[in-house]
This record gives structure tokens, C-alpha cells and sequence, in this order.
């Protein structure tokens, strides 16, 4: 009877036990651990929240796509316009930077498995990405124009696709990208040539290996900055609208409405601009 009695109270201590439930603080360590598994990040709850606790917040970018992202194979550091907003962002949830390194085929995928908190770094919103993952408000404008040898600028007379796409020209692009597409889909009579290395591409047509790299407008001004002899044909007129944004975890709305805030003030307040001009001067 006495032994009956024991259990019988054991089971109900333990299902009441079992019902009970964990205290935040014992939920937060549970759900996150050390905050890493092969590089993934799990959590319970919003990285509004997991971000300033843990006082680090991953950044996935490719680090090769100037004025965006750069990586310096040098020292590893990263610099940038997107990179100075992810390092404002982590200050404002008092949290650092933590540089993430990925391709441009593996950027939305690794912020969907939570192996980083944000994606940035010149990224343009595409609606197969959206299936992936969230995107902030936009950064900026964007689209597709041609960058040339300023030498031959007369040849591809007026910019215009069918001025490019003939045979002898050789256009260049990065795969993986949106750069690829956009050739894939337009060129057929020009010869597309792949060159994987993004931040030597441009020394390609400087060199004559190449005639013509179809990408952002915004980097075509760059590169005929610190390449003069590389021209971007009409800038202000690409061929395609796309915007530039930055990748968020989908499901995440807390976080999601934060950084839309968060962008929305520096797009609106100077922050930006100021470090796209100090990357891209007054062009």
C-alpha cells in the first residue's frame, strides 16, 4: 500500500514537473546553448532579442562586390557601404559585428538555415530570394548596364543590347549571380565568358580578355572610378528595375520590422549617402 502510495505521487510530481513552464531565462539558454551548431544560431523567440544577448550579430556577405563589400585578402577585414551599415546596425543592438563568409549561389540559403542574422553586401531582391528569405526595405535603385574599355565606347555606339550581343564580342560575367541571368537570358550572338573571381573581372576588360560586363549601375560608376579606362554606358538608364536590400531570416517579423527602421533612417537621414560617397564620390 505504502509502496502503491510513492509511486503514485512520484507520477503526478513528475507530470506536473513535465507541465511546468521553463523560466525565461532557463528557455533562452536551452534554445540557443553556446548559440552555435556548425555555425547556425538557434533561438526561441525574436533576434531582437537574441542579438543584443548574445552581443553579436552574424553577417553573411560575399566580400567581393565593390562599393558594397570588400574583403581584404591582406588582413580578412571587410569594408564597404553595407559593411558600415552592419556595423551600425550591431552598435545599435549593442552587439558587434560578426563577418560570416559566403558565395553569391549560398547567401540567401545561409541566412534561411540561420548560419547568419543578415545578409548584406549589394544584394538585389529577386522574387526566387523572397521564397527564401525575408528583404528589408531598399537601400537603393538599381540595374543592369554595360561597363566598356572607354576606347570603345563608338563601337557599342549607343549601349543598346543589340549593339553588344554580336559576334566578336565576348561579355563577361560572375557566376551564380543575378549578372549571369541577365546575360544568360539576353545574349546570343556575343560570346559569354565565366571568370569566378568577382573583384579581378573588371581587369579582364581593361586587359582586352573581355569587351563588356553587364552589372549594377551602381558598380559600373565605381569601377570607372577607380578604372579610368573603363567607361559605364548610361548609368542613369539601365536596362532592368531592381532594388538593393538586405536578407532577413524569414518568420522573423520583430527583427525584420527593427531593421526596416533602422534602414529607413539612414536612407533618409544622410547616413547612407555619406558612405556611398565617400566609396563612389559625387557620381
Amino acid at each position: 500500500m505504502k509502496r502503491a502510495a510513492t509511486l503514485s505521487a512520484l507520477v503526478c510530481l513528475l507530470a506536473a514537473t513535465a507541465a511546468a513552464p521553463a523560466s525565461p531565462d532557463t528557455a533562452a539558454t536551452a534554445a540557443e546553448g553556446s548559440g552555435r551548431d556548425g555555425g547556425a544560431r538557434h533561438r526561441v523567440g525574436s533576434l531582437l532579442d537574441a542579438v543584443p544577448r548574445s552581443r553579436v550579430l552574424k553577417v553573411c556577405t560575399t566580400g567581393d562586390y565593390r562599393p558594397f563589400t570588400h574583403l581584404d585578402p591582406a588582413d580578412g577585414s571587410y569594408s564597404g557601404v553595407d559593411v558600415n551599415m552592419a556595423e551600425d546596425l550591431a552598435e545599435s543592438l549593442d552587439a558587434k559585428p560578426e563577418f560570416v563568409a559566403t558565395t553569391w549561389a549560398n547567401l540567401t540559403k545561409d541566412v534561411a538555415a540561420g548560419r547568419c542574422d543578415i545578409g548584406v553586401g549589394g544584394v538585389s531582391v529577386t522574387l526566387p530570394r523572397a521564397r527564401q528569405v525575408y528583404f528589408s526595405e531598399p537601400t537603393r535603385e538599381d540595374g543592369k548596364t554595360p561597363i566598356v574599355r572607354c576606347a570603345d565606347k563608338e563601337r557599342f555606339g549607343e549601349g543598346r543590347l543589340e549593339d553588344i550581343d554580336k559576334a566578336g564580342t565576348t561579355v563577361i560575367v560572375n557566376p551564380g549571380g543575378t549578372n549571369e541571368e541577365f546575360a544568360r537570358a539576353n545574349i546570343h550572338e556575343a560570346t559569354i565568358k565565366l571568370h569566378p573571381e568577382n573583384t579581378t573581372i573588371f581587369q579582364e576588360i581593361v586587359e582586352g580578355r573581355a569587351d563588356v560586363m553587364m552589372t549594377d549601375a551602381s558598380e559600373t560608376l565605381y569601377q570607372s572610378k577607380i578604372n579610368p579606362e573603363l567607361c559605364s554606358l548610361h548609368p542613369e538608364k539601365p536596362f532592368t528595375f531592381s532594388e538593393k536590400a538586405y536578407a532577413l531570416p524569414r518568420g522573423d517579423d520583430e527583427f525584420k520590422a527593427y531593421v526596416d527602421q533602422f534602414t529607413h533612417l539612414a536612407t533618409h537621414d544622410g547616413t547612407y549617402a555619406a558612405y556611398e560617397k565617400e566609396w563612389m564620390g559625387d557620381s
